[in-house]
């Protein structure tokens, strides 16, 4: 029997259709005896938060939890995507509503102290372990400088409202992914627009 959610005509989740999609697959997988820890980013660990009230069309994995340590998330394995394909139908969600898309975040390093900040939410055999509100700045703040103001991760980081000191410290951690002098000059400007002068950029 397919379970009714409240999908808008791009099958973006809501909260309430986000936990339904995440309870159904961990049941799956509590069925077929595949447990999984999955380490998320991005709208679908914001909305899980409550830090932000958009919907997301999907839940951005990055790492996968491997006894005491996480490892990047190259490829989900296949029992996962299995079972999320199965769900995705069964619901009416997009197929890759699951992915990795954005594991390459974990080849240079998260935010010092992340793992002591990861909140850890259980739906029978599935895991996710949701990233912290700074840590999410430190990502949004990256993601906006590259894709300008109009972009969603730029929204998402003003309704995160960050302090001018998170702000410094997120950049500084952005500039350990790309310290380019290009992307130094599009970060000044991001912190420019949210309030932050130039100076107080570390080169």
């Amino acid at each position: 029997m397919r379970e009714s959610c409240s999908y808008t005509a791009r099958m973006a989740m809501q909260l309430e259709d986000l936990e339904s999609a995440l309870r159904t697959l961990g049941a799956v997988l509590q069925d077929r005896g595949t447990p999984f820890g999955l380490l998320i980013v991005g709208g679908g660990n914001l909305l899980l938060l409550g830090l932000i009230d958009r919907p997301t069309g999907d839940v951005d994995v990055i790492g996968m939890k491997d006894g005491t340590h996480y490892r990047q998330a190259t490829e989900l394995p296949e029992p996962l995507l299995s079972a999320a394909a199965d769900v995705a139908d069964a619901l009416g969600i997009p197929a890759k509503w699951i992915n990795s898309g954005p594991a390459s975040l974990m080849k240079f390093g998260l935010p010092l102290g992340w793992e002591e900040r990861i909140e850890v939410r259980h739906y029978g055999a599935l895991e996710i372990h949701l990233t912290s509100r700074f840590d999410q700045i430190c990502f949004k703040l990256y993601a906006a400088t590259d894709r300008g103001p109009d972009d969603k991760h730029f929204h998402d980081l003003v309704q995160l409202r960050p302090t001018k000191e998170e702000l410094l410290a997120a950049a500084a951690w952005t500039r350990t992914h790309d310290p380019s002098e290009g992307f130094r000059t599009m970060l000044i400007g991001c912190l420019d627009r949210l309030g932050v002068e130039a100076d107080d950029v570390a080169p």
